[in-house]
């Protein structure tokens, strides 16, 4: 009796899983791991100008025709504090030709625009930053909870694929290649 109540609490259990990944927008493989992806994927997403962390504006690369890789991160964020640098070398001894990096910093209004600065000084950023003070861009195009995100999205604005948290150089690498060949 005792196996029975477990196995209907087991199916019970991974019945609600299944119902919660498929509303979220997230795969699901029994059997075999599979990473989440994202209800963007194949969909196409608003361009979008912000101020630029260090002055002027910041365009989403997909609004001039390029296709782009946008990192999500603030200062705050301690996954951010390991994977920037570690890109942001990466960047430095990689091209990807066509294909346009641009991050856009999730500060919010209260930690300010001198915060994402001083992060982005810090981590020698060579790519342009947007600022993002009342998440329009993180949580309203986009809709994400969390960071930090990376999104790669071709010429004509459609999502290609989306990296939940912080993403390898490898990953990077791979994601970049794929949008310059396409």
């Amino acid at each position: 009796m005792m196996l029975l109540s477990l196995g209907i609490g087991g199916l019970v259990a991974l019945s609600l899983i299944v119902t919660l990944t498929v509303l979220t927008g997230k795969s699901v493989t029994l059997g075999k791991y599979q990473a989440p992806t994202s209800a963007l994927v194949g969909k196409k997403v608003l361009s979008f100008t912000v101020t630029g962390i260090n002055g002027g504006m910041v365009s989403a690369p997909w609004k001039s025709g390029r296709a782009g890789a946008v990192m999500f991160f603030a200062s705050w964020c301690t996954p951010c504090q390991r994977e920037l640098p570690k890109v942001t070398n990466y960047l430095k001894t990689h091209s990807y030709g066509a294909v346009q990096i641009l991050g856009v910093d999730e500060e919010g209004a209260a930690s300010g625009l001198a915060s994402g600065r001083a992060f982005v000084a810090k981590n020698h950023v060579m790519f342009p930053v947007g600022f993002d003070p009342n998440d329009s861009v993180v949580t309203g195009i986009f809709k994400f909870g969390q960071i930090p995100e990376t999104v790669f999205v071709s010429k004509s604005g459609v999502v290609r694929s989306v990296v939940f948290g912080a993403i390898s150089s490898s990953r990077l690498n791979a994601e970049l290649l794929k949008l310059e060949r396409a």
